[in-house]
């Protein structure tokens, strides 16, 4: 039993920093696909929605649209939370910076932990809360004292952060849910959302290219691997792990688009990193005692 215990926290913790590394393309992709907002939040969904459904017909087999009835209306409140949570995320991207969007992220360690504590008294480890601020001193200083926000893109990435926040506790509380088709449907509400105000022609080949691998990658890959990790760690830990997004970001557009990150990118990346990775060592090490 003690090594099940142990196996599930590591496993937890290695699909939930996958889906972070996943997460963190948002802003490359944002970035290197020229579509308007809404065009560009359908195609994801559609590519999104197809991927999942593929992870969930390799691990649930002949069970997958069974698995479908079996929402109950904590599956559908994380649907729902998790739909509003991907098009805030995205669109806030495209009013500000990544790196706005990323300080503002950075509070859903504190967001979390304070959601859990009300809702299930789940008390965050005394590492979990250092790791947690200190995540967020790293992000403060990447952002600085810059001014390439926008109040509309800070409230959308507020509202994202809110949201994944409660989706670490409903993940936590309500571990009956199957994570696999509330990520489907996700994928697939974001595009009843957004398609009246989509461009519904193909977009050209290379642009749908770029479409796809967002969509599988970002969506797909991030979502799925989230759902069912979460549901192994506490939310405190969840939203900790997530925060490598912050540092992670500027990587991608760095090897994309040639921009390197100033000293305060580079310096705030590395705190945050570091605080992470001590932190998923430390409890390792802590569940391995177990």
């Amino acid at each position: 039993m003690e090594l099940t215990v142990v196996w599930r926290y590591r496993l937890g913790l290695l699909l939930v920093t996958t889906s972070a590394v996943a997460w963190s393309t948002a802003g490359l992709f944002t970035r290197l696909i020229p579509l308007d907002i809404w065009t560009l939040l359908m195609w994801r969904g559609v590519f999104g929605a197809l991927g999942i459904f593929l992870f969930l017909l390799v691990f649930e087999r002949g069970r997958s649209l069974a698995s479908f009835g079996k929402m109950g209306y904590a599956g559908w409140g994380f649907v729902v939370v998790c739909t509003a949570a991907m098009l805030c995320f995205i669109a806030s991207l495209k009013l500000t910076s990544v790196a706005h969007a990323s300080v503002i992220y950075a509070t859903v360690p504190l967001l979390a932990a304070a959601l859990a504590w009300f809702a299930l008294r789940e008390k965050p480890g005394t590492s979990a809360l250092l790791a947690s601020a200190a995540a967020l001193v790293g992000v403060g200083i990447m952002v600085g004292l810059s001014t390439d926000g926008t109040l509309a893109g800070d409230l959308l990435a507020f509202c994202m952060t809110v949201c994944m926040a409660i989706m670490m506790v409903i993940a936590r509380r309500f571990q009956a849910i199957p994570m696999l088709p509330a990520a489907c449907l996700s994928a697939v509400l974001s595009i009843v959302v957004v398609a009246p105000f989509a461009q519904w022609n193909v977009p050209d080949l290379p642009d749908l290219v770029n479409l796809a691998l967002f969509g599988v990658v970002n969506s797909a890959l991030g979502l799925a691997l989230f759902a069912i990790g979460s549901k192994m760690l506490p939310a405190t830990e969840t939203a900790l792990i997530g925060a490598l997004d912050a540092p992670l970001a500027p990587v991608w557009v760095l090897i994309a688009f040639g921009e390197v990150p100033g000293s305060a990118t580079l310096a705030g990346g590395s705190i945050v990193f570091i605080a992470i990775v001590a932190h998923m060592l430390y409890g390792a090490g802590r569940a391995q005692t177990r």
